[in-house]
């Protein structure tokens, strides 16, 4: 191994960054992803994901925070730390007119270690015409190229920012198969952004959740879901729980759903109530409207 391979724990580190636009703040958010690991990135539409991503890869400015790659500082040592990466984005970067055999010339000319067999393995695996312009390619084909260019050129991190978004089911699941192939090399890492919780149900190690530019959750994700539980209860019941324990409250007709965040200790503290298992579209749901407490 390289010893920038060798030199760091976790694969990205981000302390107190901060954005801020017209609007809009990104409230001192801090996370890290764990060398071997996948974090899922989570939110709504307008939660700060890709802001966060756009800082992470220098992007854009930042009004404060650090951010470190690979164990280096993203700025600093820029060019060294992105030829060890690849970022994959919802909206192909890649021109219409290009082929697959225009895209390997040029990142040839771009990535000292680019692998031009490996590439061409991947347009056959993914079954990726060589001789078509990528504006004639489905989204699926075009998700694909991302993948196969960002996976030619040893790359121990990458960056997607939703890239699952709008892909059926079938081509969401193969590629959650190339990352779980790609993650089998424990130097290997990958920040994925998404809103589709079930595929990161699947395949994450750890999550990051972020609401209105602030910091909701961060962790492992096997511990975020244990500690969570869904109590089914009556209107009466709920009235009986602490306002303390309660993330949020999903009101109907017939019963109330209430988010906690400690499962155990309400389990103990409430040992009238069925607290269920959760999972992480129901808590990313009761976070959200957390602000309102309870709601339809």
């Amino acid at each position: 191994m390289s010893d920038l391979e060798n030199a760091f724990e976790n694969a990205i580190e981000v302390k107190n960054l901060t954005k801020k636009y017209d609007g809009f703040k990104l409230d001192y958010i801090s996370f890290s992803v764990p060398k071997g690991s996948i974090m899922g990135f989570i939110g709504q539409n307008g939660a700060g994901k890709s802001t966060t991503i756009k800082a992470i890869l220098n992007i854009i400015k930042t009004d404060g925070g650090e951010i470190r790659l690979l164990g280096k500082d993203h700025i600093k040592y820029e060019t060294e730390v992105k030829e060890q990466m690849a970022a994959v984005f919802d909206e192909c970067p890649f021109h219409d007119s290009f082929k697959a055999k225009q895209l390997n010339i040029m990142f040839k000319g771009l990535y000292q270690n680019w692998d031009e067999k490996l590439f061409h393995q991947y347009l056959e695996r993914f079954d990726l015409p060589k001789n078509k312009k990528i504006g004639q390619f489905s989204k699926g084909m075009k998700m694909k190229m991302q993948i196969a260019t960002a996976l030619s050129h040893g790359a121990k991190l990458l960056i997607m920012d939703e890239a699952t978004t709008g892909l059926d089911p079938v081509v969401r699941n193969e590629i959650l198969d190339i990352f779980r192939e790609y993650l089998s090399d424990e130097t290997n890492s990958i920040l994925m952004s998404s809103h589709i919780t079930s595929d990161l149900d699947k395949i994450a190690d750890c999550i990051t959740f972020i609401d209105k530019g602030k910091l909701l959750l961060t962790g492992y994700k096997d511990d975020i879901l244990e500690a969570h539980g869904l109590m089914k209860c009556s209107e009466t019941d709920y009235q009986k729980i602490a306002v303390e324990d309660i993330v949020s409250a999903r009101k109907s007709d017939f019963c109330v759903d209430v988010m906690v965040s400690d499962r155990v200790a309400c389990k103990k503290k409430y040992a009238w109530a069925n607290i269920e298992k959760t999972n992480l579209e129901d808590i990313m749901l009761f976070y959200i409207n957390r602000e309102k407490r309870e709601w339809w």
